[in-house]
């Protein structure tokens, strides 16, 4: 699968990148979540390479190849999307259709309300847009509503979740995240930890112990802390961003979301989606796909399905 797709190191703003791309043609951009690598994509490097597309998913900053700074306040949008934007001009494009799922989703979001100029159209996986609520910073709420054993909340101390994965293997632990298909919102007591997460019966048949290896060798070699510190960042996110406050998407959208995914289970998401609140704050949101029986890494799960999806919207632009 490797043989054809090509790894290069791009330095940007002040990181070296790994990106690994295949084909010519318009280029699209696919930004990856947690705990991910540009890998979560290999299914649809391939498909839409040969359907005339030029595509580019590189490790984002604190993950795989790519360098990744201690501290969280590294982790800012505005520090992911000059990435992104350095990347894209070193590239020498100038407008991309941008693929985004979980945290990379979120990113995607935040690069069309600050960065639209550069996006001609967006598929996004899994997160609904959030807009920032001005009264309340964002984990805050997620606390308010979940608890302190809300994943996100216990990912914010820096060092104790590493902590807690480091008890486990981390093919086991990667394999736990990438299979669960509990659409509840996932809390972790301290006492009981991720090794207390119930292991998967087999591993399902869209994902190989090659893949896993993959995925456990690369976070073996980083850890954990990159990936973790864009959850540290995202109340500086939400004091960095209150000029944006009310600010609507303005780019073309495709939103596709899995009816087992966490994020759609959230209490009030399945309004937001439906009833003209994601409509209101993203004007141009032309599709809602909703798949079904399908949970969050749906790129993975189902990577003809996705795969179709984007090159279905694209292929208009």
């Amino acid at each position: 699968m490797e043989k054809k797709i090509e790894h290069t190191t791009v330095s940007t703003n002040g990181i070296n990148m790994h990106v690994a791309s295949i084909g010519s043609g318009p280029p699209i951009l696919f930004l990856h979540g947690f705990p991910e690598l540009w890998y979560s994509w290999r299914h649809q490097l391939l498909s839409l390479s040969s359907l005339g597309y030029r595509c580019i998913a590189p490790d984002l900053r604190g993950y795989g190849d790519t360098d990744a700074p201690q501290s969280a306040n590294e982790y800012t949008v505005f520090h992911i999307i000059a990435d992104v934007i350095g990347l894209l001009d070193s590239l020498g494009i100038d407008q991309v259709l941008l693929v985004g799922h979980d945290w990379g989703a979120n990113i995607a979001w935040y690069f069309c309300l600050l960065r639209p100029d550069r996006v001609k159209a967006l598929v996004n996986m899994s997160v609904p847009y959030r807009p920032r609520n001005p009264k309340v910073k964002f984990v805050d709420g997620l606390r308010m509503l979940f608890g302190d054993d809300f994943y996100i909340c216990r990912f914010q101390e820096p060092g104790e979740i590493e902590e807690d994965f480091a008890q486990m293997d981390t093919a086991k632990l990667i394999t736990k995240f990438l299979t669960s298909r509990n659409p509840k919102p996932p809390c972790i007591p301290k006492e009981v930890g991720f090794k207390g997460l119930p292991d998967p019966p087999s591993l399902p048949s869209w994902l190989s112990e090659e893949d896993i290896d993959y995925y456990a060798k690369k976070f073996n070699q980083k850890g954990f802390t990159g990936g973790l510190n864009y959850y540290r960042a995202m109340n500086l996110n939400w004091e960095l961003t209150a000029a944006w406050t009310g600010v609507q998407i303005k780019v073309p959208v495709k939103f596709i979301v899995g009816d087992l995914d966490i994020t759609y289970n959230i209490p009030g998401a399945k309004e937001y989606i439906h009833n003209g609140g994601f409509k209101r704050d993203v004007p141009f949101l032309q599709e809602v796909v909703v798949m079904e029986g399908v949970a969050h890494f749906l790129n993975q799960e189902r990577p003809d399905e996705v795969s179709n999806h984007i090159y279905d919207f694209f292929k208009k632009f």
